[in-house]
């Protein structure tokens, strides 16, 4: 599964995540490195870089500025799931690295 040029929007996230459906990630994908940049509701401007195994599988870590102005990390598991239209859904696992090091759930819809 290759992520090249595929932006996602989260349509899903726990309470204690920061994205929302205003937050655009833009995916770039070279070999089996993967990074994006992304922004939009309580973002401001956020990266991430990770590893794409050969069932499309993502091990990520993120870092992101919010809209109070903290640099917030984390890392991310995706587990992908191909719809029959050819969209991508993916259901990721996370946790913080800095604050609370809390984890949740998100679910992103490729647009």
């Amino acid at each position: 599964m290759n992520y090249n040029n595929k932006r996602f929007r989260p349509v899903q996230n726990s309470k204690n995540g920061e994205t929302s459906e205003k937050t655009i990630f833009e995916y770039k994908q070279t070999g089996n490195i993967l990074t994006s940049e992304y922004k939009g509701g309580q973002i401001v401007k956020g990266h991430l870089i990770g590893l794409v195994d050969e069932n499309g599988h993502i091990e990520m870590r993120y870092h992101q500025v919010n809209v109070k102005g903290e640099l917030m990390t984390g890392v991310c598991h995706s587990t992908p799931e191909l719809h029959e239209n050819g969209k991508i859904r993916l259901y990721e696992n996370w946790q913080w690295t800095s604050g609370d090091n809390s984890s949740g759930k998100s679910i992103l819809e490729e647009i």
